[in-house]
Formats: C-alpha cells, structure tokens, sequence
C-alpha cells in the first residue's frame, strides 16, 4: 500500500481570505438582497443576518482548495515503500509494484528439493546449485581474467524459473501487500516441473497435472478474478512449444492452452512469435557479474581480445534430419582455414565448455543456426564473447528478444538466408566483404549489449547496470501500464 505525504498546514499565522472579485460580488448580490426589507422587525433582521453570513461562510469555505488527507494505518513495510515520495521523480518504481504470491511448496521448492528426480538419466542437483547457477566453472585459468573466474558457473540453459523467482523477491518494488499491487509475479516451475515428463513414457494427464494444480489454486485468489490475470506473469524456464501439446500423444504439456492461462504473460527462453503474452527473454549464460565493475573489466577484455579466426561454429550435425543444414556449416567450415569448429556430438558442449568459450573469443563471426527449435544458448555464448552472430533464420534472434538486442538487426549481425547456403552461398566470402572498420563498429554494438543478456549474480542486481533480469521486470511493467492506458483487453 503506498503512503502519500501528508502536507503540513501548521503555520504560526492565521489563513487571511483575501477579497476576490468573485467574493465581491457575492458580496453585492446579497445586500440587493437584503436591501428591501431593511426596515423590517429586528428580530427578522437577526435571522437574516445570521443567514447571510452562513451562506457567505459556505462560498467562502468552496473557493478555498481541499489539501486534507488522512493518515494511513500502519501496516508490514513493503520495499518499495522506501522509496515513496513526495517528488514522482525521485521514486525508481513510480506506480509500479510487484506482488509475489506464496505458491504451495509442491510448485517450486519441492520440485526443487526433488532435484534428483527430474530427468530420467542423472540427478540434476549439480544443475541446480548455487540458486540455479550451478557449479562454478573450472577450466577456464588463462581463459577469462583471474579476478573475473569467480563470476562464471556452468549454469544451464534451462533454469531462469528459479533466477527469476530468487531476483523478483529481492526487487526494490516487491511489496508485501497485493492491495497495492499492480503486477503480480507467480513463481511456479514450469519447465522443471514438466521436464520430468518429458523423455519417459509419461501419460498426458501426468505432464499437465503440476500446471492444471498450479491455475486452479491462482484462479482462486482474488486479485486474479479482478483481472482475469491481465496483470499477472510468471517464467516458463523451457521453449514454449514443451507446453504447446495439441493431443495427447504429442510432446509436453498443454499448459499455455489451459484457459487459465490465456491472459498471463509468459517469459520463456522462446517463444511464439505471434502470441501477445509469450515474451522471449535470454538463455542463461555462464558468467553472472558480481558488480558493475565486473561488466565493464568483461566489456574490456573482450574488446581487446586478439581474433585469429574469421568464424566459428559450435555445435553437432543431426544425422536424423534430413538435408541437415547444420551439415552443410560444418562442410563449408572444414573448407578453410579461417573457420574454427567446436564438435559438440554426444553433448560435451552441455552447458557450455572453456573450448566453446575460447573459441567465440578467438572469432571475429560465429555461425548460429536454429538448434532444436528456431532458437539455441549459444547466440548469447556468442555475443558474451565479443563475436558477431550470423544468423540464418529471423525466427532465431530477430522475432524472439526484441527487448534486448539492437532494433538495427545489421548493427550487430550478419544475415545470409539458408536457401542462399543451400544453393551453394560461400559464408567465407560473404564475411570477408565486411570492411575492418564495420566489423570493429558491429562488435562494439555486441560489447555494449553485453549486459542486457546476462544475469548478475546478486539477488538485489548490480549496482548501476540493469542485465536481463531488469530488462524483463521493465518490459513487463510497461506491458501492464499501456495495457491499462489503452484498454488494451479482451
């Protein structure tokens, strides 16, 4: 609930009411008034005397401005009270505030505490150490600066459910009381709760049952029922197409289908490009900075980095599919001597390596074809090391995180349709055409983004810098002012 100044009308003189004109002529129109019966019984004259002046009381008191209000009751301190002023301007949250509810523990730090449970082949509590970052990284002496080895884990690409539900409880704008809310934050694990289901011969009823349970407590609460969930936003920590199912034989969940959902905005690390309330948010990456200053030693060290490779390509074929376009990469990479190439089979490149890494520093372009889905991690790998992605689909970067990379997509990247590579393109040749000097302007575009694509390792954020985690919080936040400014709903 917010607290509004309460004005102080002490004053060691009395309030003077000034003779307006308005005043004045209230003033004449009542003695034209009283002036026929001036001669009346002496008691009727004190009436009307005592009348008039109630009646000029009354004028008088409704030209004068209402400044009174009532103090608040006092209630729990909310975080973002600290920053209630009198001055809009001097307050970072404005009229925004994020309301956390309190899921049953079966929706986050249960699944979380099952960690063991949640794939069939491995225990995935390592993954999921460290609030979600994972292990730290070994490996990567004479890789990264030494005082910048502590700020990098192997984090994997699947757990901005729990960065996200950690960061949100900790946002100076969090508030305690919904009353006072005008967004509301539901921490439930999506991905890790579905993820389970995924590679076993699991039923339908069993991949939808956690978000089934998980919209009919929400929908139960009255701040949903006021909205219809307009206002409200969660993190999904997979694609968005494992919580698309169409049947039931079909793969994951049917979660974003469940008419509960409908009005919630969703942030996943992709998403459908032509649904309104998916919002497509980075991948996490492997380097979470402690402060600002570990950003700007990155930014500079990245910049400086001496690139012996004209492009690189991190990644495995795909010996299922058909005319697989990650063949041809790798045969045109294998063609030269200025391509350097990480071979990713058999998933050691799982959750980044200081090969995939020191290979992005050493390159002036990385190639970054669609993964499994249209997107993949390595494009934010990529560009935290200073490289230029090359893009082949626009569905892979361009329709996905329009908050966070470049609206000028050729200030940053490089596109060459696929159909162009099939047809026998030469990405080496394509490539070298860039002058020196537009590939150093690109590069620094990649450098001064750095920061919007990776998430800081405080709970409370760095100290100037906004990553991606305030990037999305600010996106969000804007979405629920416009839709509010424009009657945005349905």
């Amino acid at each position: 609930m917010l607290s509004l100044p309460i004005p102080n009308h002490a004053s060691s003189e009395p309030h003077k009411i000034h003779k307006t004109p308005a005043l004045l002529e209230r003033n004449n129109s009542l003695n034209s008034v009283l002036q026929p019966i001036h001669h009346a019984h002496p008691r009727t004259w004190l009436l009307l005397t005592i009348l008039s002046l109630q009646i000029l009381l009354i004028f008088t008191l409704r030209s004068l401005p209402l400044s009174l209000s009532l103090p608040h009751p006092l209630r729990r301190q909310n975080h973002a009270d600290n920053f209630t002023s009198a001055d809009p301007a001097q307050d970072p949250c404005g009229s925004d505030r994020i309301f956390v509810y309190e899921l049953p523990g079966a929706f986050n730090s249960e699944i979380l505490a099952n960690c063991d449970n949640l794939n069939p082949w491995s225990s995935r509590c390592d993954a999921l150490a460290n609030d979600g970052f994972g292990q730290r990284a070994t490996g990567i002496v004479g890789v990264v600066p030494d005082e910048l080895a502590p700020a990098w884990y192997w984090t994997d690409q699947f757990v901005s459910e729990i960065i996200f539900h950690n960061r949100v409880l900790k946002h100076k704008c969090r508030v305690l009381e919904p009353e006072s809310a005008t967004a509301f934050y539901i921490p439930f694990y999506a991905g890790l709760a579905v993820g389970k289901y995924l590679w076993s011969n699991s039923s339908a009823r069993e991949r939808d049952r956690h978000c089934e349970m998980m919209l009919g407590w929400v929908q139960d609460q009255p701040y949903y029922k006021r909205s219809n969930g307009w206002d409200h936003f969660l993190t999904m920590g997979r694609i968005t197409w494992d919580f698309r199912r169409s049947k039931d034989r079909d793969w994951g969940s049917r979660c974003i289908y469940m008419s509960g959902m409908r009005n919630i905005t969703r942030l996943l690390i992709e998403r459908n490009p032509w649904d309104y309330f998916d919002v497509g948010v980075p991948y996490p990456t492997g380097f979470h900075p402690r402060s600002d200053s570990d950003v700007i030693e990155w930014q500079r060290f990245v910049r400086e980095r001496n690139r012996t490779s004209l492009f690189s390509f991190a990644g495995a074929t795909r010996g299922a599919v058909r005319n697989d376009f990650r063949g041809l990469l790798l045969g045109q990479c294998n063609e030269t001597d200025t391509c350097t190439v990480v071979n990713c089979a058999k998933s050691r490149c799982s959750n980044g390596t200081s090969a995939i890494l020191e290979t992005f520093l050493g390159s002036e372009f990385c190639l970054q074809p669609r993964g499994d889905s249209f997107t993949r991690r390595s494009i934010f790998d990529c560009m935290l090391a200073g490289s230029i992605p090359v893009f082949f689909w626009r569905r892979t970067a361009y329709y996905q995180y329009e908050w966070f990379l470049p609206v000028e997509r050729e200030s940053y990247s490089v596109f060459i349709d696929r159909n162009a590579v099939k047809n026998g393109t030469s990405i080496k040749e394509v490539l070298e055409r860039y002058s020196k000097e537009e590939v150093r302007k690109m590069r620094e575009k990649v450098i001064d983004n750095i920061p919007k694509i990776v998430y800081a390792r405080p709970q409370e954020g760095l100290e100037t810098i906004k990553d991606a985690f305030d990037v999305a919080i600010e996106g969000v936040l804007r979405r629920f002012r416009e839709q509010e400014e424009w009657g945005f709903k349905w």
